[in-house]
């Protein structure tokens, strides 16, 4: 009976690595030890990436909220205290889309939340 060898799961393997590595500069690119020491990096950065996103899109939604609260003559965190109070459940994307397209609407909400507290 003949010998199985693992040449073509091998070589599927490394393909799969040298196909995610393509577009990399240089040896990153063509050399399988190199693209897979890179593609594993790459995807540590891409994990993380996802999480920072959620990060940075918090903070510019508190930004653009606190911008807006502070130009009708209140900071961030007493106008969130005065919604919760209040009973406005709105999450801070909402806030901060109505900031920026409505100011008539968010002025309304902070006087809203003045008047709660």
């Amino acid at each position: 009976m003949a010998r199985i060898k693992g040449a073509v799961a091998t070589r599927k393997r490394r393909n799969k690595i040298l196909k995610a590595a393509k577009g990399y500069w240089g040896a990153k690119s063509k050399h399988f030890k190199m693209a897979k020491q890179a593609v594993m990096k790459s995807g540590n950065y891409a994990f993380a990436g996802r999480k920072m996103k959620k990060r940075d899109f918090r903070r510019l939604w508190i930004a653009r909220i606190n911008a807006q609260a502070k130009a009708n003559g209140m900071n961030y965190s007493t106008f969130m205290h005065g919604l919760k109070v209040a009973g406005i459940d709105l999450n801070r994307k909402m806030l901060a889309e109505i900031a920026v397209a409505d100011k008539a609407a968010f002025a309304e909400l902070v006087n809203k939340a003045k008047a709660a507290l």
